[in-house]
């Protein structure tokens, strides 16, 4: 029976045409179509990550997860919006991430430990009554 089992996970594996998964950062909200057997393509909106993200930390910061479980070879199809450019790599950080688990179970303790399944909580704090923004109050004036 197990013999069975193992084999059908095996084939689910195989003819998955891809791995969704969705992250997200601040306001930044990313879908990722992970597929595993492919070049190392990764685009973004339509573009390349290059193109869409110039900055090498940002690359770095997309890439790290595949990195981590030498995975480069994975094609990757991207669509993010809301926020910067750094919650919008973070977030696809997140989801790349997510996507690997679902590919591979035993590959979460390897990215949890490396800190890539962290959904960071911190938003921007809302505008407060009587004051200018969220926690700065106006100028104290004597006269």
């Amino acid at each position: 029976m197990d013999k069975i089992q193992t084999k059908s996970k095996e084939l689910v594996k195989d003819t998955a045409r891809y791995f969704f998964a969705l992250g997200r950062r601040k306001t930044s909200i990313a879908r990722v179509k992970l597929f595993i057997k492919g070049k190392g393509e990764i685009s973004i909106n339509g573009k390349k990550s290059q193109e869409y993200l110039p900055d090498y930390v940002l690359q770095e910061t997309i890439n790290a997860p595949l990195k981590l479980v030498n995975l480069s070879k994975a094609d990757a199809i991207i669509s993010v919006n809301g926020g910067g450019k750094t919650g919008q790599a973070e977030a696809i950080r997140l989801a790349i991430a997510r996507a690997l688990i679902k590919f591979d179970k035993e590959l979460r303790k390897t990215l949890k430990v490396a800190g890539y399944l962290h959904r960071d909580p911190r938003i921007k704090e809302r505008k407060k009554p009587g004051l200018k923004r969220a926690r700065r109050a106006p100028q104290w004036q004597k006269r």
